[in-house]
């Protein structure tokens, strides 16, 4: 089982610094509850799978051939960054409006949609495969693993990821239940800033 644990210590060394898709997954919860949240969240864990996948049957190699590409991806990255923060002012003001005039905002997003939005987000991240890549190179430098351990590890990793993407969400959902709309709002325009610079950031750089 030590595989299992090492898989959770990943999980949450790549999951737990804050970042843009945590900002994100809070906003989403923040100003639609939980279950949005919860699927925004197990989009970035899915991501997290994948890569934790691929790492241990060839994480070098993928690094590797991640690396031309690297530039790209951080520039799509960005892109889509500034697309979604820019969105997320505008869904604060449309809820600012509606409150105004009593009417409800259109909802033109099932869950569905928020969870592939948010793995297609997170697995533009080439910087994840050569964690995990990193990770399995370093256990394998010391010990004979397994297929079983590999497993171990993957399932381990994602349960991390899932586990601290859910307390966003919760946290989020959280807030949209004890908050005014007023503060809500304010709070919701402040992430969404945030993910605009995160991406003009990674633009400038």
């Amino acid at each position: 089982m030590n595989a299992f644990w090492e898989g959770v210590l990943a999980g949450y060394g790549i999951a737990i610094p804050v970042g843009a898709i945590a900002i994100l997954i809070v906003d989403v919860g923040l100003r639609r509850g939980f279950p949005s949240a919860f699927m925004a969240g197990a989009g970035a864990a899915t991501a997290d799978f994948i890569y934790a996948l691929l790492a241990v049957i060839a994480g070098a190699t993928l690094a590797a051939a991640l690396a031309p590409y690297a530039t790209t991806l951080q520039i799509a990255s960005a892109i889509v960054l500034l697309a979604l923060g820019g969105y997320g002012l505008w869904q604060a003001w449309q809820i600012d409006t509606n409150q105004e005039t009593g009417s409800t905002p259109e909802d033109d997003r099932s869950a569905w949609r928020i969870y592939w939005r948010f793995l297609g987000l997170t697995i533009l991240n080439p910087l994840t495969i050569a964690y995990f890549g990193a990770l399995i190179l370093g256990r394998d430098a010391g010990a004979t693993v397994t297929a079983l351990d590999r497993l171990l590890f993957v399932i381990g990793a994602a349960l991390a990821s899932l586990s601290w993407q859910t307390l966003l969400a919760g946290l989020g959902s959280l807030a949209n239940q004890r908050l005014s709309p007023r503060f809500q709002r304010l709070a919701s325009i402040t992430g969404n800033l945030i993910v605009i610079a995160l991406g003009l950031r990674i633009i400038a750089q």
